[in-house]
């Protein structure tokens, strides 16, 4: 059987998606999503809640939507790769993703080269002359003489890691990308290839925005409370100034002395924005301060973050994903499914759900992660 993997977030699905669903379905004999949930990689809630999200990709050719825990989702980009990639290897037979760049040759050479034993000391080199890690990485493969161009382009980045992880990991994934029409960045939506970014901008300022998703989105959409940082932003100054120096001291990405300008910003700065503008520097990006800041409020430690989850959960399904899940079990190679009340990540994610309730425009009542069921299609 060929089942067909995606790593996505969905947030929110739109008609590229659905183009990406459409192209895999026609190679494959099921397709399989591993989704985030309440929370993306670029350190915000996700704009509706995952059951949503997940009923819509089924209803758009999804067969089975697992969810990509809160652990990985919130990693870099190279452990968000890392993580889908482990998750759904002993299953799938292939990897589905979008770039600009569409040409397997050229990524997995890329993919190769940020393996080879001497990139990691080109890396430090460029690193010590205080560039961001992706300019960097970017630096240090031209100092190898390697052709880099390809990680100039967002889509390309993260293709590239998925390949890095297939390779590292000796998965048994073939990849399969699919190229990327529009711009990830785009502000405004392109008709036939809007960007999530303009589509979220849209939903965030109660423009109209059901024209550039598809029909089966608007259904389950409608009526959604949408999920914004601001909405949060008083609760999440509240966590930040009760941080004890410890505290401060255990978050992911506050390597090189970050957490404690973090800590000191917090402490004279009003405003979340005041805060991330007196850290934010030419070395730092602020997709890794935005992710270290709602760890932060979802209280996940470093250590927290690079521990593997114990099991993964089922968001929504068909009749062609229960057969998926089925052939899984039989031959041994599905993770854990369903939650395990003795294991502690299971409280984690409880208090992770309680809280994607305050970015909600009004605070949404607590318990909701227990309360969660399953989206089935027949």
């Amino acid at each position: 059987m060929k089942i067909t993997g995606i790593i996505c977030e969905y947030n929110p699905f739109h008609l590229g998606h659905r183009k990406q669903l459409a192209l895999a379905k026609t190679e494959s004999d099921a397709i399989v999503c591993l989704m985030s949930g309440n929370y993306v990689q670029r350190g915000a809630p996700a704009v509706f809640d995952k059951i949503s999200r997940a009923e819509t990709a089924v209803r758009c050719g999804a067969d089975l939507v697992l969810e990509l825990p809160t652990t990985v989702s919130l990693r870099s980009a190279e452990g968000f790769a890392a993580g889908g990639v482990e998750i759904l290897s002993p299953f799938c037979t292939h990897l589905s993703f979008g770039a600009e760049n569409a040409q397997v040759g050229s990524l997995m050479g890329t993919a190769e080269a940020l393996l080879r034993e001497d990139f990691p000391q080109a890396l430090h080199l460029q690193l010590d002359k205080g560039l961001s890690f992706p300019a960097a990485r970017q630096a240090a493969l031209e100092s190898m003489g390697v052709d880099a161009s390809l990680l100039q382009q967002p889509n390309n980045i993260l293709a590239v890691e998925y390949c890095k992880a297939i390779l590292s990991q000796k998965a048994k994934l073939t990849p399969l990308p699919i190229l990327r029409q529009g711009s990830y960045h785009d502000t405004t939506p392109d008709k036939e290839n809007p960007s999530a970014t303009s589509v979220r901008k849209l939903i965030e300022q109660a423009k109209p925005w059901q024209n550039y998703v598809p029909a089966e989105a608007t259904v389950c959409f409608h009526g959604n409370r949408v999920h914004a940082l601001k909405n949060a932003e008083t609760a999440i100054l509240g966590r930040l100034r009760s941080m004890t120096e410890e505290e401060f001291s255990q978050l992911p990405y506050g390597s090189e002395g970050l957490w404690r300008k973090l800590m000191h910003a917090v402490r004279q700065k009003a405003t979340l924005e005041e805060i991330l503008t007196a850290v934010k520097s030419k070395r730092y990006t602020r997709s890794r301060l935005d992710r270290m800041v709602l760890c932060a409020f979802l209280g996940i430690r470093r250590d927290m973050l690079h521990s593997p989850a114990p099991y993964v959960r089922v968001l929504g399904f068909n009749d062609t994903g229960r057969k998926v899940l089925k052939l899984a079990r039989e031959h041994g190679s599905f993770p854990n499914i369903g939650e395990d009340t003795k294991n502690p990540y299971q409280l984690w994610e409880h208090r992770w759900g309680d809280l994607y309730g305050l970015f909600a425009p009004t605070p949404e009542k607590a318990g909701t992660e227990k309360e969660y069921r399953v989206y089935y299609h027949n």
